[in-house]
């Protein structure tokens, strides 16, 4: 009976494996053989070897496509941060004593619940050349005097796509550095005040230093997250990335060349690729965000293996003895 009960747990976590099994293990094998076969789609699939990989280095389009994604996340993640950590500092600030926090939470939180492709429309309107409500302002404020073309024009248009994705986005970076800030005892940000420190010196000594955990978690999953950048460039454009192949992010190339041009075998091989560089940014940026911690780690394993084998010796020896 006991040995029932002990197995009968196995029987409540199963759902969880089946749909792991069905819906994440099955995709990523069957992508791993698509990669090595020439398939359209339909008929039979060819097995190739790794010439889907050998393509990759041989595609010019794969390098645009890539440092196009890059750009469009580096500008959106530095203002995303930026502009969070600038909030954080106003809102945790005890001289401001700001009141309802619990309603900015929500207002700067909206934009994340909203649909892409809501968030898509509402932006391709505000930013049409023509009849934008964008360019419109500007003009009867005097700032320009011919219209923008913000999504016409490669480089504001990246820019434009890193603007939503910020306002997207930004919230939600807010929301875990405030609760990570107010974990921390307000009596340490008194005694830095009353010991003279500035805004920006609670900020740098105090602040970031309380919130380092929840920041570099932010950043990973902001680089995994940009890296894989679709809906947004995808349905603000013609779904190919235009003006000029600007907003062909790795996602949307990798989109078009399976479900446009129907060549599955080479979209799963450039899937694999992104997801070794997406591993490789991934272990760089821990490591030089957490070398310290990862140097103490392994120095007190040393250490510790260290005192094990003096300890081993200094038993061998008294047994002698």
């Amino acid at each position: 009976m006991k040995k029932f009960k002990d197995k009968i747990g196995y029987l409540f976590i199963s759902p969880f494996f089946l749909v792991f099994l069905l819906f994440n293990a099955y995709p990523i094998f069957f992508t791993m053989y698509l990669s090595m076969t020439n398939y359209k789609g339909y008929g039979k699939k060819i097995f190739i070897g790794a010439d889907n990989f050998k393509l990759i280095f041989k595609d010019p389009n794969v390098v645009d496509a890539f440092f196009n994604t890059i750009k469009i996340w580096g500008v959106n993640i530095f203002f995303q941060i930026f502009l969070a950590l600038l909030l954080v500092m106003v809102f945790s600030d005890i001289q401001y004593k700001f009141k309802g926090l619990k309603f900015f939470r929500v207002i700067f939180y909206l934009p994340n619940l909203i649909a892409a492709a809501t968030i898509a429309l509402i932006f391709m309107k505000l930013l049409d050349k023509d009849y934008g409500v964008v360019n419109q302002v500007l003009f009867s404020v005097g700032w320009i005097d011919k219209p923008i073309g913000w999504l016409t024009k490669p480089i504001i248009a990246q820019m434009s796509v890193s603007s939503i994705q910020t306002w997207m986005w930004f919230g939600n970076s807010f929301i875990l550095f405030m609760a990570s800030v107010q974990a921390v005892s307000k009596e340490i940000f008194e005694a830095a005040r009353i010991d003279g420190a500035g805004r920006f010196q609670i900020l740098k000594n105090i602040t970031i230093p309380s919130i380092k955990p929840i920041l570099m978690y932010v950043m990973i999953t902001g680089l995994i997250g940009g890296l894989q950048l679709f809906d947004i460039p995808f349905l603000i454009t013609d779904g190919k990335g235009f003006p000029a192949g600007s907003l062909n992010t790795m996602i949307v190339y990798i989109y078009n060349m399976a479900f446009v041009y129907k060549n599955y075998g080479y979209a799963s091989a450039l899937s694999f690729a992104l997801f070794l560089v997406i591993l490789a940014f991934t272990i760089v940026f821990t490591l030089i965000t957490n070398g310290n911690e990862l140097r103490e780690f392994f120095n007190g394993r040393k250490q510790r293996k260290a005192r094990k084998k003096e300890l081993a010796k200094m038993e061998g020896s008294a047994k002698y003895e």
